[in-house]
């Protein structure tokens, strides 16, 4: 079993793509509650190197080796339960988006594709960010080698950050209402009207991200759904305190009009929501899922590596998808 510090080293080059070296590691590590010094870090990466789980690169630092990969999945697939919904509640705290100003930080869910694919990708994407199905239009694009916050793009792909629809926590947060996350699922779409879930994966009990599981195994139809009307979208279902559903509307009308979509429905209070049944004393949010974009590039067989909850960046970094150049 891999202790924290270990793991933590392991994500962060996993996330990141390029080599780093202690010092940016000792940095990173103190996202994760760690302090090390930079002496104690080229400790951990001396025995990760015995292991073959890391490598030298040059004088720049350490790489994840695949051997690292694999540990570093298998160590995440038995790690705390909750390792997804803490990593929701801590990135919610960080969103500081203004609704008046439109400034302030939002959460990125960062993808990338082949660079080969750029054009196809595009033509598949922009009818779907021009749909419902979106938290928003707006995104960040950059190529191989730059970065998208603080996660380096590989060579020969495109990188693609689109808000991720925790954002809307953090929106409410900042309100004072409190919301629970618990499922990203798959909903119906029939005649261009949410039916029904036909999926769920609780939140609570998943150390991987609920939509990227759904895009893996090939169970979207997201392009259906915006071209036909009829398919299965990302979305996931959150639960508010009843006392608090005027302002939650509210907040929904005021993110309408600065073209922050988002919320796609909101329930009645203790009553079912697209075959949800919310705890007691609650109602329930239906959310359109961050990666339905990614979802239509899979389905149109264009292999995706998505990064979910992936970083959070001001809001004004991002630019609308249909200004974005060819």
């Amino acid at each position: 079993m891999m202790n924290k510090v270990v793991l933590a080293i392991l994500k962060i080059l996993d996330k990141e793509k390029v080599p780093i070296g202690s010092r940016e590691i000792a940095k990173r590590l103190k996202f994760y509650g760690i302090e090390l010094s930079e002496r104690a870090v080229r400790y951990h990466l001396k025995i990760l190197d015995e292991r073959g789980y890391t490598e030298p690169s040059g004088k720049q630092g350490r790489i994840i080796t695949e051997k690292g990969k694999k540990e570093l999945y298998n160590a995440l697939v038995l790690e705390n339960p909750s390792f997804i919904i803490s990593k929701i509640e801590t990135f919610s705290y960080l969103t500081t988006l203004n609704l008046e100003t439109l400034e302030g930080d939002v959460i990125l869910n960062v993808s990338f594709f082949p660079e080969r694919d750029y054009l196809k990708a595009f033509k598949i994407m922009k009818p779907v960010f021009r749909s419902p199905y979106v938290m928003s239009d707006r995104v960040i694009i950059r190529k191989g080698g730059e970065y998208i916050g603080d996660i380096c793009v590989p060579k020969g792909k495109i990188g693609i950050a689109t808000v991720c629809s925790i954002t809307i926590n953090g929106i409410l947060l900042k309100a004072g209402i409190p919301i629970i996350s618990k499922f990203g699922g798959l909903a119906e779409v029939v005649n261009k009207e949410l039916m029904r879930f036909v999926s769920l994966i609780s939140y609570e009990g998943s150390s991987l991200d609920p939509h990227d599981v759904f895009i893996r195994s090939r169970m979207t139809e997201v392009i259906n759904a915006v071209k036909k009307g009829n398919g299965k979208i990302l979305a996931s279902f959150r639960e508010i305190p009843i006392v608090c559903m005027e302002k939650v509307k509210q907040l929904s009308d005021e993110l309408t009009k600065k073209n922050i979509k988002g919320i796609l429905a909101i329930g009645e209070p203790n009553k079912t929501l697209l075959g949800i049944q919310p705890s007691v004393e609650r109602a329930g949010l239906v959310i359109a899922g961050g990666l339905n974009p990614i979802a239509a590039l899979e389905e149109a067989g264009i292999p995706t590596e998505n990064n979910a909850l992936a970083t959070i960046c001001p809001f004004s970094y991002l630019k609308p998808f249909d200004e974005i150049g060819l």
